[in-house]
């Protein structure tokens, strides 16, 4: 059987990659480029309702089963902070507040870590709860973890406009314009 890779997510995803890696550029860590490929089968015309399953069809079941990534039932870093500190500084474009995750707050794939680690942020930075931060918090735990797992710090700046959560990812956690 002859396959053919295709670039999961399509173009949207790698031009995700692509710029969520300059993110925050004016720091001395190297952009990363993340992207992932899957293998991605000729199209196959539906079986019949009454049609018992064939070997390749529970073939390919079991394998999306594999490469479903499980979600744990309990938070399996709850226990660790996710959050190291934060610091902020003042940039050319405005007041900037760096976020400096734990490795466990690089790792924590628990569905509730984010709003955890935002508390996190607020008991160390009370002065972030102003609008359009969490929503940048949450771009930048979402996908910015995907795409730079390494970057050393995740940058919110409370002077970038408010713009629901939907807006911010399209903005690439970045409303109102790229850092500089």
């Amino acid at each position: 059987m002859r396959r053919r890779w295709k670039l999961a997510g399509g173009p949207p995803a790698f031009a995700l990659a692509l710029v969520l890696t300059g993110c925050g550029a004016a720091e001395d860590s190297p952009p990363v480029v993340v992207s992932s490929l899957g293998p991605v089968s000729a199209t196959v015309a539906p079986a019949p309702a009454n049609a018992a399953p064939t070997s390749s069809a529970l073939a390919t079941s079991s394998a999306a089963a594999i490469a479903t990534p499980a979600v744990p039932a309990v938070d399996p870093l709850a226990d660790q902070p996710l959050i190291d500190r934060t610091e902020w500084t003042d940039e050319i474009d405005g007041r900037r507040l760096r976020i400096y995750p734990t490795p466990a707050g690089r790792a924590d794939k628990f569905p509730a870590a984010g709003d955890r680690a935002w508390r996190e942020v607020l008991t160390l930075a009370p002065d972030a709860d102003t609008p359009g931060m969490y929503d940048q918090f949450r771009c930048h735990w979402e996908w910015a973890r995907a795409v730079a797992p390494d970057k050393t710090s995740w940058n919110i700046e409370p002077w970038r406009p408010a713009v629901g959560y939907d807006a911010t990812v399209s903005a690439l956690c970045n409303p109102g314009g790229p850092e500089r």
